[in-house]
This record gives C-alpha cells, sequence and structure tokens, in this order.
C-alpha cells in the first residue's frame, strides 16, 4: 500500500473526543474519506467511516484487512495529523 496523500479535513477542539476528520489516497487511485482521529484514553486512534445497520450496530464501511497495514495508516495519519497541529501552533506564534 502506497500512502500518496493525507488530507486534514477539519479538526475539532471543543469535541469530547473526536480531534479531526481525515482523507486518505491511496496510490493515487483510491481515496477514503471521513477517517476519524478520536482521541482515547491513552492516545490518539483511528477510525475508519462506518454507517449504522438496521439493529443500531456501526459497521466500517472501509477498513485494512491486515493489523501491519492498518498500524501503517493510523502511523500516517497520526503523523501528518501531529504536524498540522504543529504548524497551527507556529502559525499563531507568528501573528500573536
Amino acid at each position: 500500500m502506497n500512502i500518496t496523500d493525507i488530507k486534514i479535513r477539519k479538526t475539532y477542539h471543543d469535541s469530547n473526543r473526536l480531534r479531526a476528520l481525515v482523507s486518505v489516497t491511496i496510490n493515487d487511485e483510491l481515496a477514503i474519506h471521513d477517517i476519524k482521529v478520536i482521541e482515547g484514553p491513552e492516545r490518539l486512534f483511528i477510525a475508519m467511516p462506518s454507517r449504522k445497520d438496521n439493529n443500531g450496530i456501526f459497521r466500517d464501511i472501509v477498513h485494512p484487512i491486515s493489523s501491519s497495514t492498518r498500524a501503517d495508516l493510523e502511523d500516517a495519519i497520526l503523523t501528518c495529523y501531529s504536524r498540522h497541529l504543529e504548524q497551527g501552533r507556529e502559525l499563531r506564534a507568528l501573528t500573536s
């Protein structure tokens, strides 16, 4: 899997646990939207796009099959999210 683009679409500061919505492009051919960055009790993690079925259970629409692919995707997204936050801090420092 070659992640060719990651876009932080929206960040949240006053949400309970949701921190960002992210889009990822793989091999310049497949886009996955609405990946969530969630603040857990111990660390940030990602949640894949999902929808609620008729029984009220949320099911992933798309997800990595292997744990190593999930880890690679999560690492790439969280690294990009961290850079995004750092750039925002630097910009605020320059304008203060």
